[in-house]
C-alpha cells in the first residue's frame, strides 16, 4: 500500500529524515514511534499529499488509495445542531438524497442517458462505503465505543474524547483504504481510551496511528515503524517484542563496544610506540607496520556500530523545589463548586499535604481542568494555598504558558535566565539541539511543547506543582523521565491525567470525580478499579513482574555484567511470551 524508498527531508533549520525505508502491506495495523520532534506528523502528512513536499528519494502509494485521517488537534464545533448519528452518517445521508434526487428528476426529465449516469456514479459512490448498511454499521460502531446511547444527542453536547471517539468512527465507516491517526489516545479518559482500543482492534483496513500510548502500543498493533535520529525501523510484530528485541541488541552493543574500545586502545598504544620508534628509525619495514596498525584501527573505529535505536538520548526532568519543604497543608479546598451550562462539582473538599502527590481523575467534561485552573489563579473563596509556598502550573493549552511567537531563545530569557550558553546547557538535559533554540515555538511539535513547559516549571523551584496531562504528546521515554523526576520531587503535586502507568507509578493517592462529588481512593482500590474495569489482572501483574526485571538488567548493564543481563533476558521472554 506504502512503500518509502531511500526518503530524505529537511527543514530550513533541521534535517528530519535521511534516506529512509519502509513498507506498509494491506491489512497492518501499525504503530508510528519515535520521539517528539522526529518527524512523524510530517510523514504522515507526506503520505497524505505528497505533491506538497520537495523530498529525496521515493514515496509510492497504492493507485486510487483513498485515505481517513483523523487529527491529533480536532475541534469540537459546539455551535452545530446536529446529532451524533447525522454527524457520523453525513456522508452516507448525502448521498442517499442525491440518489433519490436523481430517481426523481428521471420521472420528468427528457436527458434519461446524462441521469442514469449520474445515477450509476452516485450508486457506485454510495456501495464503496457500504451505504446499504449504513445504518446498523453506526449503531455498531457506537457500541462498541460504549455511545450508542449517545446516537440521538446533539453533538455539541459530547465531551471532548466522546467527540474523538465519534470522529473515529465516522473515518472508519467511509471505509478507507488506509486509515491514518496521529495521536489518537491524546486527553482521552480510561474509558474512552478503552473504546478507543476496541475501534482499532474491530478495523480490518490498514492503519498507520501515531500514539506514545503504552496500553494502545501494548494491545493493538502488528508492526511497528520507528522514526529516531532521522532513521527509521521497521519491525514486524507487536510492540512488546520490539522492545525486547531492543534490549537484546543493547546487551549485545554494549558487550561489543566495551571489547572495541580495550582494542582501539590497545591499538592507539601500539601506534604511540611505533610512532617513537620511527621518529629515530627510518627502516621501511616500521613504517608499513605503523601504516597496518593505523588502518586496523580506522576500520575498527568505523565499525563502531551505530545504533540510533538502541542508544536513545532519554530526557533528565528534574523537579525541584525553591526550599526545604516542612509537612504542612498546601492546598485546601472546602466547599467548592463548579458550573458551565449545567453544575460540574457541586460543594467538594479536600486538602493536600506539602510533600504529596495526588492524581485527580474522572471522566471527560467532569470540571477536572476548571478546578485545577481556579487553584492557580487562587481567587476563589473555596480555595486557600498555603502563602508560604510558591505555585507553578502546566496547562493543556500550551500557548497559555509558553507565548508562541518566541522563540525558545526568547521564551527562556523571559524566564530570567542570563546568556545563551546558559538556556542551550540547559534545555539540552531535556532533549533539545541547538538549532531548536532558535526556533519560533510555534513550529514545534505538540511534545516539544509540553517538555518546553516542563523545562520552564522545573527552572521555577515552585512548591507544589498543578499539572493538566503532563503525559500527553511526550514520547514513551519522556514519560517514563517525567515518572522518575515525579518521584524525586519534594513538593506537593495535584496532576490530571488519564495515563494509568504514570498515576500507578508515581503517585500517593487519587482524587475521584463521581456524581459532582470528589472522594479520596487509595493507590490500592485504585489499581482494583482499573483492574476490573479497563485490564486484566494477570496482564498487569505481568507487566509488574516484566517492569521488575528489566530494572534487573538496566543495573546489571550499569555493572557491566553481560552475563547476567543474558539469562535476565532470557526470564523476561519467557514473561513476554506469556502475555
Amino acid at each position: 500500500m506504502i512503500k518509502a524508498d531511500k526518503l530524505s527531508y529537511s527543514f530550513p533549520q533541521k534535517d528530519l529524515f535521511h534516506e529512509i525505508s519502509f513498507s506498509l502491506e494491506d491489512g497492518q495495523h501499525c504503530a508510528l514511534i519515535g520521539a517528539s520532534g522526529s518527524g512523524k506528523s510530517t510523514l504522515i502528512d507526506m503520505i497524505m499529499d505528497p505533491e506538497r513536499y520537495m523530498f529525496d528519494g521515493k514515496l509510492e502509494i497504492a493507485p486510487g488509495c483513498r485515505i481517513g485521517y483523523v487529527s491529533q488537534f480536532s475541534q469540537l464545533d459546539k455551535t452545530k445542531e446536529i446529532t451524533v448519528f447525522e454527524y457520523i452518517g453525513e456522508e452516507f445521508i448525502k448521498l442517499q438524497n442525491e440518489i433519490t434526487s436523481i430517481c426523481a428528476e428521471m420521472e420528468t426529465s427528457s436527458d434519461i442517458d446524462s441521469l442514469l449516469e449520474k445515477y450509476q456514479q452516485a450508486l457506485d459512490a454510495f456501495q464503496a462505503i457500504d451505504g446499504d448498511d449504513f445504518e446498523s454499521n453506526i449503531n455498531r460502531k457506537l457500541n462498541l465505543a460504549n455511545l450508542g446511547r449517545h446516537a440521538d444527542l446533539p453533538v455539541s453536547k459530547l465531551s471532548g474524547g466522546e467527540f474523538k471517539l465519534v470522529q473515529v468512527i465516522k473515518e472508519m465507516l467511509t471505509v478507507p483504504d488506509l486509515m491514518i491517526m496521529d495521536e489518537p489516545d491524546v486527553f482521552l479518559d480510561f474509558e474512552n481510551l478503552n473504546a478507543l482500543k476496541n475501534l482499532i482492534n474491530s478495523h480490518k483496513g490498514t492503519m498507520l496511528i501515531i500514539t506514545h500510548n503504552r496500553y494502545l502500543l501494548n494491545h493493538c498493533f502488528n508492526k511497528i515503524l520507528h522514526l529516531e535520529n532521522k532513521e527509521i525501523q521497521e519491525f514486524d510484530g507487536r510492540y512488546m517484542d520490539y522492545n525486547f528485541s531492543l534490549l537484546q541488541s543493547k546487551i549485545e552493543l554494549q558487550e561489543l563496544a566495551i571489547a572495541d574500545d580495550e582494542e582501539i586502545e590497545r591499538i592507539e598504544l601500539m601506534i604511540d610506540k611505533l610512532r617513537n620508534i620511527a621518529s629515530v628509525f627510518t627502516e621501511a619495514a616500521r613504517g608499513k607496520s605503523l601504516n597496518a596498525r593505523v588502518k586496523i584501527l580506522e576500520r575498527l573505529e568505523a565499525r563502531r556500530i551505530k545504533a540510533p535505536f538502541v542508544d536513545i538520548k532519554q530526557p533528565e526532568i528534574v523537579l525541584a523545589t525553591g526550599n526545604e519543604v516542612e509537612e504542612t497543608i498546601a492546598l485546601q479546598v472546602s466547599d467548592y463548586s463548579a458550573a458551565f451550562d449545567e453544575i460540574l462539582l457541586e460543594n467538594v473538599s479536600f486538602e493536600i499535604k506539602s510533600t504529596d502527590k495526588v492524581a485527580i481523575i474522572g471522566p471527560n467534561g467532569t470540571g477536572k481542568t476548571t478546578l485545577l485552573r481556579e487553584i492557580y489563579e487562587n481567587k476563589h473563596d473555596s480555595i486557600r494555598i498555603n502563602e508560604n509556598l510558591k505555585v507553578d502550573f502546566l496547562s493543556q493549552l500550551q500557548g497559555e504558558i509558553l507565548n508562541e511567537s518566541n522563540t525558545v531563545q526568547e521564551e527562556f530569557f523571559e524566564a530570567g535566565f542570563q546568556t545563551y550558553e546558559e538556556i542551550q546547557s540547559y534545555l539540552s538535559g531535556y532533549g533539545f539541539e541547538e538549532e531548536v533554540v532558535h526556533q519560533k515555538i510555534e513550529s514545534l511539535s505538540g511534545g516539544e511543547k509540553n517538555m518546553l513547559q516542563l523545562a520552564k516549571i522545573s527552572a521555577g523551584k515552585a512548591d507544589l506543582l498543578l499539572l493538566d496531562e503532563p503525559t500527553s504528546h511526550l514520547d514513551t521515554y519522556s514519560q517514563i523521565a517525567l515518572e522518575k523526576a515525579i518521584e524525586n520531587y519534594k513538593g506537593a503535586i495535584l496532576m490530571i491525567s488519564h495515563d494509568f502507568y504514570s498515576i500507578v507509578n508515581c503517585m500517593d493517592y487519587v482524587l475521584i470525580i463521581e456524581d459532582k462529588k470528589i472522594r479520596k481512593m487509595s493507590m490500592r482500590k485504585f489499581r482494583k478499579m482499573i483492574y476490573s474495569n479497563h485490564f486484566d489482572k494477570d496482564y498487569l501483574e505481568l507487566e509488574r513482574q516484566k517492569k521488575e526485571v528489566e530494572t534487573k538488567i538496566g543495573l546489571a548493564l550499569k555493572n557491566t555484567d553481560f552475563a547476567l543481563a543474558k539469562v535476565l533476558s532470557e526470564d523476561l521472554e519467557k514473561l513476554i511470551k506469556q502475555f
